[in-house]
Protein backbone atom coordinates (compact mmCIF):
# COMPACT_ATOMS: atom_id res chain seq x y z
CA UNK A 1 0.00 0.00 0.00
CA UNK A 2 1.57 3.49 -0.97
CA UNK A 3 1.07 4.92 2.43
CA UNK A 4 3.17 2.32 4.20
CA UNK A 5 5.69 3.23 1.62
CA UNK A 6 5.47 6.40 1.97
CA UNK A 7 6.15 5.84 6.00
CA UNK A 8 8.83 3.88 5.20
CA UNK A 9 10.05 6.18 3.06
CA UNK A 10 10.51 9.12 5.46
CA UNK A 11 11.10 7.16 8.33
CA UNK A 12 14.14 6.46 6.06
CA UNK A 13 14.51 10.18 5.68
CA UNK A 14 14.85 10.60 9.29
CA UNK A 15 17.34 7.53 9.88
CA UNK A 16 19.67 9.26 7.31
CA UNK A 17 19.43 12.46 9.31
CA UNK A 18 20.07 10.63 12.28
CA UNK A 19 23.35 8.98 11.51
CA UNK A 20 25.19 12.23 10.17
CA UNK A 21 24.54 13.52 13.83
CA UNK A 22 26.38 12.92 17.19
CA UNK A 23 24.58 12.59 20.18
CA UNK A 24 25.23 15.77 21.40
CA UNK A 25 23.76 17.19 17.92
CA UNK A 26 20.77 14.59 18.66
CA UNK A 27 20.18 16.28 22.21
CA UNK A 28 21.04 19.61 21.55
CA UNK A 29 18.14 22.06 22.41
CA UNK A 30 17.34 24.68 19.14
CA UNK A 31 16.84 28.24 20.13
CA UNK A 32 14.48 28.18 16.66
CA UNK A 33 12.73 25.23 18.20
CA UNK A 34 12.07 26.74 21.36
CA UNK A 35 14.20 25.23 22.83
CA UNK A 36 13.20 21.66 21.49
CA UNK A 37 16.05 19.29 19.92
CA UNK A 38 16.06 16.98 16.96
CA UNK A 39 15.63 14.29 19.49
CA UNK A 40 12.56 15.73 20.84
CA UNK A 41 11.24 15.70 17.83
CA UNK A 42 12.18 12.72 16.74
CA UNK A 43 10.10 11.42 20.06
CA UNK A 44 6.92 12.75 19.38
CA UNK A 45 6.92 11.22 15.60
CA UNK A 46 7.46 7.85 17.36
CA UNK A 47 5.59 8.17 20.39
CA UNK A 48 2.15 9.17 18.37
CA UNK A 49 2.82 5.94 16.08
CA UNK A 50 3.31 3.97 18.98
CA UNK A 51 -0.48 5.04 20.21
CA UNK A 52 -2.02 4.60 17.18
CA UNK A 53 -0.82 0.84 17.14
CA UNK A 54 -1.26 0.52 20.87
CA UNK A 55 -5.18 2.21 19.98
CA UNK A 56 -5.02 -0.34 16.84
CA UNK A 57 -5.17 -3.34 19.85
CA UNK A 58 -7.68 -2.00 22.24
CA UNK A 59 -10.14 0.02 19.52
CA UNK A 60 -9.31 3.84 21.26
CA UNK A 61 -6.54 6.06 20.03
CA UNK A 62 -5.43 8.79 22.58
CA UNK A 63 -2.47 10.65 21.57
CA UNK A 64 -2.45 12.05 24.85
CA UNK A 65 -1.26 8.98 26.64
CA UNK A 66 2.17 9.07 25.38
CA UNK A 67 4.91 8.29 27.35
CA UNK A 68 7.39 11.13 26.45
CA UNK A 69 10.16 8.14 27.05
CA UNK A 70 13.47 10.81 27.89
CA UNK A 71 15.68 7.62 26.28
CA UNK A 72 13.91 8.38 22.73
CA UNK A 73 14.87 11.85 22.61
CA UNK A 74 18.70 11.48 24.27
CA UNK A 75 19.45 8.16 22.65
CA UNK A 76 19.40 7.99 18.76
CA UNK A 77 20.33 4.58 18.09
CA UNK A 78 17.34 3.47 20.41
CA UNK A 79 15.27 6.49 18.42
CA UNK A 80 16.30 4.38 15.05
CA UNK A 81 15.66 1.34 16.66
CA UNK A 82 12.13 1.75 17.33
CA UNK A 83 11.50 3.60 13.94
CA UNK A 84 12.89 -0.13 11.84
CA UNK A 85 9.95 -1.71 14.80
CA UNK A 86 7.21 0.66 13.89
CA UNK A 87 7.98 0.51 9.86
CA UNK A 88 7.68 -3.59 10.21
CA UNK A 89 4.46 -3.62 12.36
CA UNK A 90 2.67 -0.84 10.60
CA UNK A 91 0.57 -3.20 8.28
CA UNK A 92 -2.64 -3.95 9.74
CA UNK A 93 -6.75 -3.93 7.94
CA UNK A 94 -8.47 -0.89 8.44
CA UNK A 95 -10.20 -1.14 11.23
CA UNK A 96 -12.89 1.32 12.87
CA UNK A 97 -11.02 3.12 15.96
CA UNK A 98 -11.92 5.72 18.56
CA UNK A 99 -9.79 8.66 18.75
CA UNK A 100 -9.64 9.88 22.44
CA UNK A 101 -8.44 13.18 23.72
CA UNK A 102 -8.29 16.66 25.04
CA UNK A 103 -8.31 19.18 22.96
CA UNK A 104 -9.37 22.10 24.35
CA UNK A 105 -6.81 23.06 27.32
CA UNK A 106 -9.81 24.99 29.21
CA UNK A 107 -11.66 21.78 29.62
CA UNK A 108 -10.89 18.25 31.13
CA UNK A 109 -13.81 16.77 28.68
CA UNK A 110 -12.83 14.14 26.55
CA UNK A 111 -13.62 14.02 23.22
CA UNK A 112 -14.67 10.43 21.23
CA UNK A 113 -14.68 10.96 17.35
CA UNK A 114 -15.11 7.92 14.99
CA UNK A 115 -11.67 7.65 12.79
CA UNK A 116 -10.15 4.29 11.45
CA UNK A 117 -6.91 2.82 11.35
CA UNK A 118 -5.87 4.05 7.84
CA UNK A 119 -7.20 7.48 8.23
CA UNK A 120 -4.79 8.05 11.76
CA UNK A 121 -2.01 6.40 9.65
CA UNK A 122 -2.37 9.32 7.02
CA UNK A 123 -2.49 11.60 10.08
CA UNK A 124 0.86 9.98 11.61
CA UNK A 125 2.21 10.47 8.03
CA UNK A 126 2.01 13.94 7.92
CA UNK A 127 2.32 15.05 11.28
CA UNK A 128 5.88 13.38 10.86
CA UNK A 129 6.34 15.52 7.80
CA UNK A 130 5.76 18.62 9.75
CA UNK A 131 8.11 17.66 12.27
CA UNK A 132 10.73 16.95 9.48
CA UNK A 133 10.36 19.90 8.44
CA UNK A 134 10.74 21.35 12.35
CA UNK A 135 14.48 18.72 12.48
CA UNK A 136 15.26 20.82 9.73
CA UNK A 137 15.06 24.36 10.59
CA UNK A 138 16.93 22.97 14.20
CA UNK A 139 19.58 20.98 11.61
CA UNK A 140 20.36 24.58 9.89
CA UNK A 141 21.25 25.47 13.95
CA UNK A 142 23.22 23.09 14.31
CA UNK A 143 25.33 24.10 10.94
CA UNK A 144 24.56 20.53 9.17
CA UNK A 145 22.05 20.23 6.32
CA UNK A 146 19.37 17.19 5.45
CA UNK A 147 20.92 14.21 3.75
CA UNK A 148 17.57 14.13 1.31
CA UNK A 149 16.32 17.64 -0.53
CA UNK A 150 13.03 16.41 0.46
CA UNK A 151 13.57 16.12 3.38
CA UNK A 152 10.67 17.59 5.63
CA UNK A 153 8.74 18.63 2.35
CA UNK A 154 5.23 17.26 1.82
CA UNK A 155 4.65 14.92 -1.55
CA UNK A 156 2.33 17.00 -2.81
CA UNK A 157 4.71 20.14 -2.72
CA UNK A 158 7.54 17.88 -4.24
CA UNK A 159 5.12 17.55 -7.30
CA UNK A 160 4.09 20.74 -7.17
CA UNK A 161 7.80 21.91 -7.23
CA UNK A 162 8.50 19.87 -10.00
CA UNK A 163 5.72 20.71 -12.26
CA UNK A 164 7.11 24.33 -11.80
CA UNK A 165 10.37 23.68 -12.83
CA UNK A 166 8.77 22.03 -16.25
Amino acid sequence: MQLYSAIRTSFQQLNEVIDHLSVEQYQTPSENLSGSSVGQHTRHIIELFQCLLAGYANGTVCYDDRKRDVRIETDPLFAKQLLADIASSIEHENIELQLAGMYDENSTEQLHLTTNYNRELLYNLEHTVHHMALIRVGLKELKTEPVGEHFGIASSTIRHREQCAQ
